[in-house]
């Protein structure tokens, strides 16, 4: 496992973070308790120690799956996010960026975890309805009470986010450290303002869906044929579409000339990327989870990356609108 320094947070983080979305039993592809302990498991041999949930996983089910499974190890040695905004009942109040949303989201999050701290709590999206300055102060109060040790964010409008840091730095508040967003070979958007602005001003970059809702794990014309492709396949995106099929084409080509999986190549293209800390990759076996790491050893050329990208289009945005 190779290991890298969080933004600017000082945390050593591995440079995979083990996405936890497929733990419960809100759809038939995702695991049961003790399948995801299994993969946590193995995860935790393979030197990762970055989880990433959210409260909305299967209602809170993901949280209670990786409280349960990090419990019989050093509680140290794990670096832990989880997530707030979504809906997360009837109670309009149990959704959002409100100060009471969050003091009660946060709360019932370490209660499922079991932890009296969470190492990264991250808003999931923008709060239209709720003052950023809002938000920020909750959050800060958080840091302050020793229930969460940083802040981070998910995807949104650079814009927002600019707005985000500003707000947090002439109010003296805790800012944003980490941006978690839609980012991979065949949707690259997040290149032409929110990368270079995580750059500029040192924000860690945790790409989700870092191979596509699996479009770039297989062949084009196999994608249709999986559960899961079907469940999140690309997050109501067109993959395909843009040069999409032709990247696919050009992965598949570029895993059988290095002896690797297209998955392989999907990551390492990511993990070449200055900008990206730690793609967040979800699995659903040990097979897959081991076939990531080892994507880590595999060297792309300048010429490579430069080839994999360039029957890229520019692309509507999706994510966070």
């Amino acid at each position: 496992m190779e290991y890298t320094t969080l933004g600017d947070t000082g945390m050593t983080v591995s440079r995979l973070c083990l996405g936890c979305m497929s733990f419960g039993s809100e759809s038939e592809w995702m695991l049961s308790e003790d399948e995801s302990h299994e993969i946590i498991d193995r995860a935790i041999d393979l030197g990762i120690n970055f989880f990433d949930t959210a409260n909305i996983y299967s209602t809170g089910e993901s949280e209670q799956i990786l409280g349960s499974a990090l419990d019989g190890y050093d509680r140290d040695e794990q670096v832990v996010a989880t997530k707030v905004f979504g809906e997360m009942g009837d109670d309009p109040n149990r959704q959002g960026l409100s100060r009471k949303s969050i003091e009660q989201e946060l709360a019932a999050s370490l209660d499922r975890l079991g932890m009296d701290t969470v190492d990264l709590y991250q808003t999931h999206r923008w709060d239209y309805d709720t003052p950023i300055e809002t938000t920020l102060r909750a959050l800060d109060d958080a840091v302050r009470r020793g229930q969460a040790r940083y802040v981070g964010t998910s995807s949104m409008w650079a814009h927002q986010f600019q707005e985000a840091l500003h707000t947090s730095d002439s109010l003296n508040l805790e800012r944003f450290q980490t941006m978690q967003n839609h980012y991979n070979l065949v949707y690259r958007e997040e290149e032409r303002e929110m990368l270079p602005l995580t750059e500029r001003e040192n924000v860690g970059v945790l790409p989700w869906s870092p191979l596509a809702g699996g479009y770039l794990a297989r062949p084009h014309e196999e994608l249709e044929t999986t559960t899961r492709g079907e469940d999140v396949k690309g997050y109501g995106h067109g993959y395909h579409e843009k040069g999409g099929e032709e990247i696919n084409a050009r992965v598949e080509e570029l895993a059988a000339e290095k002896g690797a999986t297209m998955a392989q190549i999907g990551l390492s293209w990511l993990l070449h990327k200055d900008w990206v800390d730690a793609p967040i990759i979800g699995t659903t076996s040990v097979e897959h989870l081991e076939d990531a790491v080892e994507a880590l050893e595999i060297d792309l050329s300048e010429s490579d990356m430069e080839w994999l990208e360039a029957p890229y289009e520019p692309n509507e945005v999706t994510g966070h609108e």
